[in-house]
């Protein structure tokens, strides 16, 4: 698994209508099969700033999947006016997960 990791960063007083025109979004990127789940992590100090974590199968299904496609075209209209700057995209591969145990009963 492949996660890709954005900092949005949203123009001012627009993070409504983001947040608004990501759920519509949603109806282009959750067909593409090797898709896993999709977050949206919204800052608690700054309204205007984002994590963007999608998990991947691989990461040609970002690069070469997704980005070519035609649902991609529709997401970047909907999305991409209300980045100021436009963010980097950076990928990550899982390699540890710590849980807490649950206390015994």
């Amino acid at each position: 698994m492949i996660i890709e990791h954005v900092h949005l960063q949203i123009k001012p007083e627009q993070s409504q209508a983001f947040e608004a025109a990501f759920k519509h979004a949603q109806e282009f990127i959750y067909p593409m099969s090797s898709l896993n789940a999709v977050q949206l992590i919204k800052n608690i100090q700054d309204e205007h700033r984002y994590i963007l974590l999608v998990f991947w199968d691989k990461l040609e299904d970002h690069t070469e999947g997704f980005r070519k496609s035609a649902e991609y075209q529709q997401w970047k209209a909907l999305l991409h006016p209300f980045y100021d700057p436009m963010p980097t995209v950076e990928y990550y591969q899982p390699c540890m997960l710590l849980k807490k145990k649950e206390p015994p009963q």
